[in-house]
């Protein structure tokens, strides 16, 4: 060994042993020495990463549990009061008697009629909404989830000023076609379709905003047709959309008051559904009242079961 290659030895002595060579650096050795500077990342159990974690196991705070406990509290003492006073004892007798069926009887059938005028009309106009840029689709978006916000009442008022029989278009109805709407079933129809197409339109839009509009785009450039891409491809998608809808529809037209009083009138038989039917037991039978709200409690419930899966989960 000569002198020049002394300090070669020093180095290889202090580095703990001799160079084989220089080592070229490759991919792997670059990503390690990346990992050795940041740092790996802190893993739970399971292997999954602690970072946005909820902290589920602390405890909450005294400012916040106080009123959370005060509106449960609100919420569930109205309906454990509606369960407390119900006539339990003559419960049968009151859902048996004919009044009772015939109520039920027309709100079911006049809830599902409304329910699909909602997805005939309601699916195309979110489809407008979400898949379409025009000029005004805020203001046309507003008006259509304005009946949410609207009182009921105001409502059935505005249809009798354009359906009825004076109205801007039900006078026409009425003097070429012979249509009546107002105080009749098909009454009760219109206006529990008023109030519920807004819940239909909102969920079918929210899915389809959701939903990848690329599958449509390659059903269009395989030769499909706009209708046929909608038909084929994005029905199949958004069907539980869809069906979260008309279910939320269906709840809202069975139990909606305002708009049918107002514009269909109470008449036995003909438009007293469940709803009227309790407000009109309250005045004269409350026990048949609480026994008619135990059923359209009972629907309710059944409506969050079969919603269960869609909104009442979380991840």
């Amino acid at each position: 060994m000569t002198s020049d290659d002394e300090p070669d030895a020093a180095a290889d002595t202090l580095e703990g042993g001799p160079r084989r060579g220089r080592v070229r650096k490759t991919g792997s050795s670059r990503h390690e020495g990346r990992r050795g500077e940041t740092g790996s990342r802190p893993r739970g159990p399971r292997g999954r990463t602690s970072y946005g974690r909820h902290p589920r196991g602390r405890g909450v705070p005294l400012p916040l549990l106080l009123p959370a406990l005060l509106g449960l509290a609100f919420l569930l003492l109205p309906l454990l009061a509606l369960l407390v006073r119900a006539p339990w004892s003559t419960l049968p007798d009151q859902l048996t008697s004919a009044e009772v069926w015939q109520a039920l009887r027309l709100s079911l059938v006049c809830a599902t009629s409304a329910t699909l005028v909602c997805l005939v009309l309601g699916v195309p106009l979110a489809w407008l909404l979400a898949r379409t840029d025009f000029p005004g689709r805020g203001l046309v978006r507003a008006l259509v989830t304005l009946p949410l916000v609207l009182p009921p009442v105001v409502g059935g008022v505005a249809l009798l000023l354009a359906l009825g029989r004076n109205g801007i278009v039900g006078q026409w109805l009425d003097s070429w076609f012979g249509i009546t709407l107002p105080f009749t079933t098909t009454g009760v129809v219109v206006a529990e379709t008023f109030v519920a197409l807004p819940f239909l339109v909102i969920s079918v839009e929210g899915t389809l905003r959701a939903a990848d509009p690329r599958y449509e785009e390659a059903a269009t450039t395989l030769g499909a047709s706009r209708f046929t891409a909608f038909r084929r491809v994005t029905l199949p998608l958004i069907a539980p959309g869809i069906a979260a809808g008309a279910v939320l529809a269906w709840a809202r037209a069975l139990g909606e008051f305002g708009a049918t009083i107002t514009f269909a009138g109470n008449f036995p038989g003909r438009t007293q559904t469940m709803p009227l039917a309790v407000y009109l037991a309250l005045q004269n039978d409350p026990e048949a009242a609480i026994a008619l709200s135990l059923v359209l409690l009972a629907v309710s419930i059944a409506v969050l079961a079969g919603l269960r899966d869609r909104w009442m989960t979380t991840s």
